[in-house]
């Protein structure tokens, strides 16, 4: 039987949760890098025992540290990011040019065919990519580099790369999302990039319904047997493209609030998709104080609340970006943290819910490995 490994960032260090495929009990270590703000720590599909965590603390500026022993023991192993040549400039929240400063790590995203080759999204928006285990980084700088790169203004939480999708049936196709600048694509490896936001509305941001950059969005998600078919949560709106991101139609439906954060798709059932809706961009908390995750059978329009193990009274509490996740087994398992420090599973497809870890530091991602 397959083991999990769900690895946990918080505002305080990192937490490695490890259970066996009953996903019954937990084993909890850590924190680890204590007092670090942790935005992300993901694990290696090319190597279940690699794991890569980004922290950083205002003290130290950023560090990425690396495991070899699946979380065991850890190396800082990089911690230079420096943008490509003559930087110049973009929009700040009032229109006025602002230089690009790097700030931090949001994301990394490991290739799933190498495991020395991991990409980080960063704030001020730019890709960057290893190649040997995080040691070394070099921007990806086409992106940046743009014609649109200029217009860019950085949305409530910072111009922020948060997303970075891999396709796995095109080694050269790479998605990215920028808040507030919106998605973009590459078809040869970063070299070039162009948006891919037709169709998205951010009424009250822009002054054209068809602005080609200037969106919020929130995280992208795809399932790797369709990867031409994306998922979108944005700032209002969850949404859907069947071409790539060449085109969206919102599929927000019956949601209670069309407003979140993160979105994920079913490791077997690719028409199955879930949001964790929140009150508004001011209220960043569940409807009504139930906190529910919402299941779609039919990839959008038409959802369920899931309600069974989770709090449906007097609960204000957030789900953020990077902080919901699927394993691979089957049933499939999905994961999910909240900023009151409570990490959820529910071993069966989001019917059931159980805490498996409580009073951590806010939660900032959840990720998960299956483990042979």
């Amino acid at each position: 039987m397959s083991n999990v490994r769900v690895l946990v960032g918080t505002r305080k260090g990192a937490f490695v949760l490890t259970a066996d495929g009953t996903r019954r009990r937990w084993d909890v270590t850590g924190p680890h890098f204590g007092g670090w703000e942790v935005f992300h720590v993901t694990g290696s599909p090319a190597d279940p025992n690699r794991i890569y965590a980004a922290e950083y603390a205002d003290w130290f500026g950023q560090v990425i540290q690396r495991s070899d022993d699946g979380g065991r023991t850890w190396d800082a192993v990089g911690n230079e990011f420096a943008y490509e040549g003559e930087t110049g400039t973009h929009l700040w929240y009032d229109g006025t040019p602002h230089p690009w400063e790097f700030k931090r790590v949001w994301h990394l995203e490991p290739s799933p065919r190498d495991p020395d080759t991991v990409y980080a999204g960063v704030e001020d928006a730019a890709l960057f990519r290893s190649t040997d285990g995080g040691k070394s980084w070099r921007e990806v700088s086409g992106l940046r580099r743009h014609p649109t790169g200029p217009q860019w203004q950085p949305g409530a939480g910072g111009l922020c790369l948060h997303t970075v999708l891999l396709a796995p049936n095109d080694a050269r196709r790479i998605y990215t999302a920028i808040s507030a600048a919106g998605a973009f694509r590459s078809d040869d490896a970063g070299e070039s990039w162009r948006p891919v936001n037709r169709g998205l509305q951010s009424e009250g941001f822009l002054p054209t319904p068809d602005a080609e950059v200037g969106h919020c969005v929130h995280r992208l998600a795809m399932h790797p047997s369709r990867p031409d078919v994306l998922f979108m949560q944005k700032h209002w709106d969850v949404m859907r493209s069947d071409d790539a991101g060449e085109s969206w139609r919102e599929i927000s439906g019956n949601l209670p609030s069309d407003f979140g954060f993160p979105v994920e798709v079913h490791a077997h059932e690719p028409d199955t998709v879930y949001v964790v809706p929140i009150k508004s961009d001011s209220e960043h908390y569940p409807p009504d104080g139930r906190l529910r995750v919402y299941r779609s059978r039919t990839g959008g329009d038409e959802w369920e609340a899931l309600t069974e193990g989770l709090p449906q009274r007097d609960c204000y509490v957030n789900v953020l970006r990077d902080a919901m996740t699927v394993d691979t087994l089957d049933p499939c398992g999905v994961y999910f943290g909240t900023t009151g420090g409570q990490v959820y599973a529910s071993p069966d497809a989001g019917d059931t819910w159980t805490p498996i870890v409580r009073d951590l530091p806010a939660v900032l991602s959840v990720e998960v490995q299956t483990l042979p």
